[in-house]
């Protein structure tokens, strides 16, 4: 659906995943599974971390808030996605376009910095174990947690800002699932001088936080390994490393998706990878966070067992 030069854009098309409605009925379940399965296990992180005194931990705390940011940032997208894949058109409102785009930013950045924060968490506390309750403190981790949010914020606003004060001059068809900043941009009026500050701001935010926050998880790690290198029995240093095992998972599969995604040379980029990308970090993996933290860490396995144990005492 074109819209003519100069006219006002009030809603967007979103093309989706494909235009096949057998596909789109085997997505829709395939979506479902995986976004219940997301919520259940992000949400069951949260309520195991708030209800077993063991885990009140700086590590746990921060925790609990990657688990609500994955939860957020999937469901800025995906239960919208679940509805689209039910309908012949995919229409978006251009403020829930506006408030879609603003809420996945503003989440995605969080997440980096949350993995960040968690970085150095780890780093204090194999590096500096007698200082570890000192400097990581309760109003310490607060304030950091606190940051990361009030930062994402920012960004998501500042985006969404840009991109909507934007002229969409040719058509109003997002090549997407959902309202990305890429094709959206894409959809305005060439020959801007403002459309050349969106692009520029655009990847210049995106590369400034994917490589400032992998900075400072890579020089958190290089001093962890430093540190655990110089354990002089075995044990110990598989002890340290194990700590930071299920971390450095859910670090590998989420900057290794946005990596192939934001860094790919032009002449190869395209917006079907693209999508096959977005589906991986937006869909997949808020799932399997709480399943690396559930399946890998024996605290919250423990933790998990004596919740169930006291629920079962209860029924009986």
């Amino acid at each position: 659906m074109a819209k003519s030069n100069n006219s006002e854009v009030t809603e967007f098309i979103l093309l989706g995943l494909t235009d096949s409605p057998e596909l789109q009925a085997f997505l829709f379940g395939i979506f479902l599974v995986i976004y219940l399965i997301s919520v259940m296990g992000n949400l069951g992180l949260i309520m195991l971390i708030c209800v077993s005194p063991q885990l009140h931990t700086p590590m746990y705390f921060f925790l609990s808030h990657l688990a609500f940011v994955d939860f957020c940032y999937t469901s800025s997208v995906t239960p919208n996605t679940l509805v689209n894949f039910l309908q012949e058109f995919k229409r978006i409102s251009l403020p829930a376009c506006a408030t879609q785009l603003c809420c996945f930013v503003m989440f995605v950045v969080c997440e980096v910095y949350m993995l960040s924060v968690m970085a150095c968490d780890r780093y204090v506390a194999i590096c500096n174990p007698l200082l570890y309750t000192i400097v990581m403190s309760r109003k310490v981790c607060t304030q950091m947690v606190v940051g990361t949010y009030l930062y994402g914020f920012s960004v998501g606003l500042l985006q969404a800002t840009l991109t909507f004060h934007l002229s969409f001059c040719d058509s109003n068809i997002i090549n997407h699932f959902y309202c990305d900043d890429v094709p959206l941009v894409g959809l305005a009026c060439r020959k801007t001088h403002y459309k050349h500050i969106k692009e520029l701001m655009l990847f210049t935010l995106a590369g400034f936080n994917i490589l400032f926050s992998l900075l400072i998880i890579l020089v958190s790690y290089i001093l962890i390994l430093l540190a655990i290198l110089r354990i002089n029995s075995a044990e110990g240093r598989q002890k340290a490393f194990s700590t930071c095992a299920s971390h450095l998972t859910s670090i590998t599969v989420f900057y290794g998706t946005v990596i192939f995604m934001y860094m790919q040379p032009k002449t190869n980029h395209s917006l079907d990878t693209d999508k096959i990308a977005s589906v991986f970090y937006i869909v997949v993996i808020p799932m399997l966070n709480p399943l690396i933290y559930s399946l890998r860490n024996q605290e919250v396995k423990n933790a998990f067992k004596r919740s169930m144990e006291k629920v079962c005492s209860t029924i009986k």
